[in-house]
């Protein structure tokens, strides 16, 4: 990992001093991040209510720009040259870190939900969707929604990496989680507040790595 990279994680647990025993596992989470995409895999996230908001946040920062200048490469800068607009979109497209959020697909949720079975609704889009080598983001404060555990149980049979971000307790997806961010809170809206400068200095890192620079040049 770039130190740029590192930085990040060292700068949360400088603001968040609570998070200090979480840290090694938040650098493996940003490291395991890495190497799926470095081998071309992609981020699958869920989770329930408020959780399925902070699903949403995290896609939001690793498919577009979050700090760090993602200009098109060279190499797509030449396939876009030919294009009818192609000025407008070497200037608009920008680099992306491929992540879906399993909470979007209202149509195939609800219809899951109806037909089959609500508890299978995030399995089903990772046995459709997940590959060996992509890595399974599951947020769950309590660590016991049906739905997430599910999903989990899934994934490691699939070969997904999954990373549980729960509360303390760490729930019933400890069991199926290679690894578990248990932050140090036991109430639902506290335990959101500790997730989102977690998953915040991930997508952080991850970005740094790609994007960044040691010379700490950044935007």
């Amino acid at each position: 990992m770039k130190s740029c990279a590192k930085e990040r994680i060292d700068e949360l647990v400088i603001r968040y001093s609570e998070l200090r025993d979480n840290k090694q596992s938040i650098c493996n989470t940003t490291e395991k991040i890495i190497n799926a995409y470095r081998n071309g895999h992609k981020i699958l996230v869920c989770g329930n209510g408020g959780s399925a908001s902070d699903s949403l946040h995290i896609v939001g920062e690793l498919m577009k720009a979050f700090v760090c200048k993602r200009e098109v490469s060279s190499e797509w800068k030449n396939k876009f040259a030919g294009c009818k607009h192609s000025q407008y979109l070497i200037e608009n497209l920008q680099m992306a870190l491929p992540a879906i959020s399993l909470v979007s697909e209202a149509g195939l949720l609800t219809a899951y939900a109806n037909d089959v079975a609500p508890d299978m609704n995030f399995a089903q889009q990772v046995f459709g969707q997940g590959k060996a080598g992509d890595v399974l983001i599951a947020i769950t404060t309590s660590g016991n929604s049906a739905n997430v555990v599910y999903v989990a149980e899934v994934a490691r049979v699939m070969g997904i990496t999954v990373i549980a971000l729960t509360g303390r307790s760490g729930g019933k997806i400890k069991d199926y989680a290679d690894i578990l961010i248990n932050v140090p809170e036991d109430e639902t809206f506290k335990i959101q507040e500790l997730h989102l400068p977690v998953y915040h200095a991930i997508c952080l890192s991850v970005e740094a790595e790609f994007y960044g620079s040691d010379n700490k040049d950044r935007e």
